[in-house]
């Protein structure tokens, strides 16, 4: 890994390792304290257990009724899936929407790890671009740095069903997956419900503002890099301004309605803002549920 590489990590990790313990620690915890139940024991059925954790095995042995008792597991699997096609290379405050994503995505793993909880990666572009799987530690949170910081996909576009599908098919224990993402894309509900219904799933969604907003700036050339298609468009014409800022507003509405009508929990970051706000906001609030 040459130096400047190491610098990058290096930066990425003190701000991300700052964020987590000054700030998201214990909300961390107690935003995924639900975290599931493992078994632990059993032991003889008392006057008001549930029946339906009875050991039907161990109590036809027995022949007198045994209960499985389940705790709260103490370990915690987190996933970070992470858009990485063409449109995460833009960005007209400061930084890149793949900038925010690494940062985020950073926040998370060193937050997790000092949760005790492993951490896994997903990037993803129209396909699984790589994969790499839940482990803890410090050597394993700079190795998914490294790999936020420096990745390069094979493609630009974009198929966040694809990645659900693996996801799902590849992580089969209940865990807490963030999908970060500017979420351009569709035909993702399906594979949605899937995933909400067996993991906690969170949609961190990253947005700039030149996208939620169009300014009068003349003619300007314009280059989407997951099609690769390059069109001329006349931003001084007001018709066209507020059909841009339409179509923008029209897809974040549907992204927030599709989130909502699975149970995913939502926050949207942008470029060039500090995201320590919403996503505390989102902690508060799964804290509080």
């Amino acid at each position: 890994m040459d130096e400047d590489i190491i610098k990058r990590v290096r930066k990425i990790e003190i701000k991300a390792r700052g964020l987590s313990q000054q700030m998201f620690s214990g909300e961390y915890h107690s935003a995924f304290k639900g975290r599931g139940m493992a078994f632990s024991e059993v032991r003889e059925y008392q006057y008001g257990d549930d029946v339906r954790n009875i050991d039907w095995n161990v109590t036809a042995r027995l022949a007198h009724p045994y209960v499985k008792v389940f705790e709260e597991e103490r370990e915690l699997t987190v996933m970070l899936l992470v858009d990485v096609s063409g449109s995460g290379r833009f960005g007209t405050r400061s930084q890149f929407k793949e900038e925010l994503a690494a940062e985020v995505a950073a926040t998370l793993a060193f937050s997790a790890i000092a949760n005790n909880d492993k951490v896994g990666l997903i990037l993803f572009s129209d396909h699984v671009e790589r994969f790499i799987p839940p482990k803890k530690g410090r050597q394993h949170i700079l190795r998914i740095i490294r790999e936020l910081i420096t990745f390069r996909p094979e493609s630009n576009g974009t198929d966040i069903a694809s990645a659900l599908g693996y996801f799902h098919n590849i992580i089969k224990k209940r865990c807490t997956a963030f999908l970060i993402s500017d979420f351009y894309d569709q035909g993702y509900s399906d594979a949605l419900k899937l995933c909400a219904r067996r993991h906690d799933l969170v949609a961190l969604r990253l947005v700039d503002a030149a996208e939620e907003h169009c300014h009068n700036l003349g003619l300007v050339k314009m280059y989407d890099p997951e099609s690769s298609r390059t069109l001329w468009v006349d931003t001084s014409s007001a018709s066209v301004r507020r059909a841009a800022d339409a179509r923008h507003q029209a897809r974040a509405a549907e992204t927030e309605r599709t989130m909502r009508r699975y149970g995913v929990d939502m926050a949207t970051m942008r470029t060039g803002e500090d995201f320590v706000a919403p996503l505390r906001t989102l902690l508060n609030r799964r804290s509080q549920q």
